[in-house]
């Protein structure tokens, strides 16, 4: 058997191949729309992919499993489990609990877990050529390493009301039914690792067992002692913000993801193509690191630093509508920033500028705390977690996450000062540029964030 886990770390998200070496044969688990990874490694094994599927309608991400089953031809198999409000809206091949599918010696047996969403599967894996006992389960968003998938995103970002408690018995039950009845041996590969929003303590390692988790889980011991109201109240509490893009990226895996086909590359544009463009409305991405955008940068530009989490802050600030130029340093890195807004559905690139040569620049300064005359009166915007602000924050602070920045514009003033901060600087730099280029003048980037008001508080006691 052929088994590879392919991650993203910036969205901290794994999907999977799995073949056949005898006939060749494989299957895509909860591949991202930059398709090109799936088939060079599928070409470097000598494997067809003939199979594609993912565990769920996810929110984190825009899938690529539409897009790989169209340039492959293969079979998309998907969930019709969880009723209609939860059923794929574009042309697969029904998954239900209790389906098989096939590959050469290769056997994943679909099981239907719902808790984390209604329609939720894990595969169940046998390798033929070692035995009869399955090896591997693939638990998507339903079991993660010291953790489990979160049950409150369908409330928190896809307009539900008050599901998350019927998605927690169902996870209750998932686990109870479905996993804890499982061989200890069988290894546990999920969908997400450290650093994922679709759970609250998710493990760094990529992999456990069941065996594992049933003995130094928090939740096995609710579930072995059937205690379903005290795990309810465990899983549901302390759960993080959940970013607002989540309801876009379910609502367009649901209808089905448009499809990219094929791209041509990015051209680089000219200083005077830039400025038409941005003349007409378009945004310019500067991806630049955040000292070199604070000395000088494109007014009205949306500081997206090129580092390890350009896709969660595109999905946090840019508008899929909109149009936007790239600043990179090459077409190498151009293209690769443009597969990685693929991830979050932002597909709108006209090209990407190579410098910043004949274009005007502002200092985009951070202001110490001290030198805000108006701290006092000014409407202060925490773009920290919750946990954060709950931790300590400035007083009267608002806060608001920077992934619900976008929905949220409509609820800051536009007639008094705003001074906007995070923990130490990053989140604070990129929602400043993000009001900044949405018309928010007087906006003010508190230097150092909570971090160094905290500190002076200590100096001063």
């Amino acid at each position: 058997m052929y088994f590879k886990r392919i991650y993203d770390t910036d969205l901290a998200q794994a999907s999977y191949i799995v073949g056949c070496q005898k006939n060749g044969t494989a299957i895509v688990i909860d591949p991202t729309r930059d398709t090109e990874q799936y088939l060079t490694l599928a070409r470097q094994e000598g494997l067809k992919i003939t199979h594609v599927t993912e565990t769920h309608i996810h929110a984190d991400y825009l899938s690529g499993g539409r897009e790989l089953a169209a340039q492959t031809g293969a079979a998309l198999l998907l969930s019709d489990e969880g009723g209609p409000d939860w059923s794929y809206a574009f042309p697969h091949e029904s998954l239900h609990h209790g389906s098989v599918i096939t590959l050469g010696n290769i056997t994943l047996n679909v099981l239907h877990t719902p808790g984390h969403t209604p329609e939720h599967l894990s595969f169940l894996i046998t390798d033929g050529a070692r035995g009869t006992e399955p090896g591997i389960l693939l638990t998507g968003d339903f079991v993660f390493v010291g953790d489990l998938g979160r049950p409150d995103l369908l409330d928190e970002a896809a307009g539900g009301i008050d599901t998350r408690f019927e998605g927690a018995r169902q996870m209750f039950a998932s686990l109870r039914d479905q996993f804890l009845t499982l061989p200890d041996f069988v290894q546990v590969w999920p969908g997400h690792g450290s650093g994922s929003a679709c759970g609250k303590a998710l493990g760094a390692v990529e992999s456990t067992t069941v065996g594992y988790e049933r003995a130094l889980s928090w939740w096995a011991p609710l579930v072995q002692a059937n205690d379903e109201a005290a795990f309810v109240d465990e899983l549901l509490s302390g759960q993080p913000d959940a970013p607002a893009y989540f309801g876009r990226m379910k609502t367009q895996n649901k209808a089905g993801p448009a499809l990219l086909g094929a791209v041509r590359a990015l051209d680089q544009l000219s200083t005077l193509q830039v400025q038409q463009a941005l003349e007409g409305g378009v945004r310019l991405l500067d991806t630049r690191p955040r000292d070199d955008y604070r000395q000088g940068a494109v007014p009205g530009s949306i500081h997206l630093p090129a580092g390890k989490t350009f896709e969660t802050w595109a999905g946090w600030l840019l508008d899929p509508q909109n149009d936007y130029v790239l600043f990179a340093r090459d077409a190498e890195q151009a293209e690769s920033l443009r597969r990685r807004l693929w991830m979050v559905g932002v597909d709108r690139v006209q090209g990407f500028a190579g410098s910043f040569e004949g274009l005007a620049l502002e200092a985009q300064e951070a202001v110490p705390f001290t030198e805000i005359p108006d701290l006092a009166h000014a409407c202060v915007l925490d773009v920290r977690a919750k946990s954060e602000y709950a931790a300590g924050h400035l007083p009267n602070a608002h806060q608001l996450h920077a992934g619900r920045l976008m929905t949220h514009l409509a609820d800051l003033p536009r007639d008094r000062p705003l001074v906007v901060h995070c923990q130490g600087g990053a989140r604070s730099a990129a929602a400043v540029s993000l009001l900044r280029a949405e018309g928010f003048g007087n906006v003010t980037e508190l230097a150092g964030g909570y971090e160094a008001w905290a500190r002076a508080q200590t100096v001063d006691a």
